[in-house]
């Protein structure tokens, strides 16, 4: 019988963090809704290949990240709920509260943030989908530089990584606002094929993690720039 993935040998790694609560998944599934209204409402997304997505079960969806409007991009067009792990310091004022109502997952970059592994490894261990921004922070959005920590999430448990590339959030600027692409302009959203981190050997240690790392840069890679050829859209 398989051991559950927050049970056992694993259990005992989180149990440092006894006070952390898994996110809410009825928060997540309200935070989709609202995704859905504003990302459909305000831009035009065209999702390729969510049916990549696994129905049921654990799953990480591996995002690129160019853009403010990538997570909540995802959030709104995935076709389950998504708890992603967003930097502490945009949960500022009234966005505090509503981003850990809607299973919004707070962590701390500049240390190893316990809670935030646990609330993780819990969402996953519960059968939920957990969005990551593989590169640890706004860039080209290529996946040139990825950290660790999606290769630990993956192999502690044993979750498929969905690729997701978000194409067209960067491109140009709104007349309104730099910090937006323009409005009821097109952002297309491709998920590509689940895969599996680990060698199957269920090892964790360092060098598992490291080789771990650099097969899903290769396959993330690999993804972004069949995303592009499949949407016509070079390089941004």
């Amino acid at each position: 019988m398989r051991r559950h993935p927050r049970r056992g040998e694993a259990g005992r790694e989180v149990s440092e963090a006894p006070s952390a609560q898994t996110p809410s998944f009825r928060g997540a599934e309200v935070g989709r809704r609202i995704g859905v209204g504003l990302m459909y409402g305000l831009w035009k997304p065209r999702v390729l290949g969510a049916w990549r997505v696994p129905a049921t079960g654990p799953a990480i969806l591996a995002v690129n990240h160019s853009h403010n409007i990538d997570g909540p991009m995802v959030m709104g067009v995935a076709p389950r709920p998504t708890h992603f792990l967003i930097k502490k310091e945009a949960f500022i004022g009234p966005l505090d509260p509503f981003l850990l109502g809607i299973g919004q997952v707070k962590v701390d970059r500049t240390t190893t943030d316990r809670t935030a592994i646990t609330q993780a490894l819990g969402v996953l261990g519960d059968g939920g989908v957990l969005g990551i921004f593989p590169e640890g922070t706004r860039g080209e959005g290529d996946f040139a530089s990825l950290r660790a920590g999606l290769a630990y999430f993956a192999v502690r448990s044993c979750a498929p990584i969905v690729p997701v590339a978000v194409l067209g959030s960067s491109g140009r600027s709104s007349r309104l606002t730099k910090a937006l692409p323009p409005l009821r302009s097109r952002v297309d959203v491709v998920f590509g094929e689940p895969f599996e981190a680990g060698d199957g050997s269920g090892r964790r240690t360092r060098r598992a993690l490291d080789e771990a790392t650099l097969r899903i840069q290769k396959q993330l890679s690999a993804h972004l720039d069949h995303a592009r050829r499949l949407t016509g859209r070079p390089a941004e």
